[in-house]
């Protein structure tokens, strides 16, 4: 059980397991997802750290589509955003890359969910280890992460 399982099932949240066998070749680990859970790629989700230097955030998008840091600068009062350094992804939240759950990280981080996930019943995220997403309702991760919804997309 990883951390975001445990700390679901802790906080009462319901949620549904999916696991699928990790191809260790494939690096686009959202989109495997999609394709491997036979699941629309508006549904599944990607968590990017983001940082202005100072602070690192927490953004959850789409698989299909890429982070407007601008925008997310904007959504969390940011002058400037750039993507968080791998290695510091891993060490703030606990997780592998490909298996970053927004849910369980080490350290609570500000948190910001694309906008598109209010439109849907269920919305999947990465549970904690390459292979296995979580499906949970969007209020519900916003509630767990005390997150809050925004416009991130790039539209490009």
């Amino acid at each position: 059980m990883t951390p975001a399982c445990r700390l679901l099932k802790q906080q009462k949240i319901s949620y549904s397991l999916h696991e699928y066998e990790h191809d260790p070749a494939c690096s686009n680990f959202g989109l495997e997802a999609a394709q491997k859970l036979n699941l629309p790629l508006a549904q599944v989700f990607k968590t990017l750290l983001v940082t202005d230097d100072k602070l690192f955030y927490v953004t959850i998008l789409p698989v299909s589509h890429t982070l407007s840091l601008k925008k997310a600068a904007q959504a969390l009062g940011c002058k400037k955003l750039h993507m968080a350094d791998i290695k510091d992804a891993e060490r703030i939240t606990g997780y592998l890359v490909g298996g970053i759950s927004p849910v369980g990280q080490k350290k609570r981080l500000i948190t910001l969910i694309d906008a598109s996930a209010q439109q849907l019943a269920v919305m999947y995220v990465s549970g904690g280890r390459r292979g296995l997403d979580i499906g949970l309702t969007p209020q519900d991760l916003a509630l767990v992460l005390q997150a809050r919804f925004g416009d991130i997309l790039d539209e490009h």
